[in-house]
C-alpha cells in the first residue's frame, strides 16, 4: 500500500494493512497528501511499486 505522509485518510490504509496477508508492504511517501498520489508523478513511487510486483507476482 502507498500512502501520503500527510493524508488525512491514513488510518484507513493502516488498518487494512494490519489485516492483510503477506506479502505486504506499507510505503509512506514523505510530505505527500492523498491527492498528490493521483497526479504528481514526481512523488508517486513507481520504482517501489514495480519492485514489489516483480518480487511478489
Amino acid at each position: 500500500m502507498v500512502i501520503g505522509e500527510n493524508a488525512h485518510s491514513n488510518y484507513f490504509s493502516e488498518s487494512v494493512y494490519e489485516k492483510a496477508a503477506e506479502p505486504k508492504e506499507l510505503y509512506v511517501v514523505p510530505s505527500a497528501n492523498h491527492v498528490d498520489l493521483y497526479d504528481k508523478v514526481d512523488v508517486i513511487p513507481f520504482d517501489k511499486l514495480e519492485s514489489f510486483f516483480k518480487d511478489n507476482l
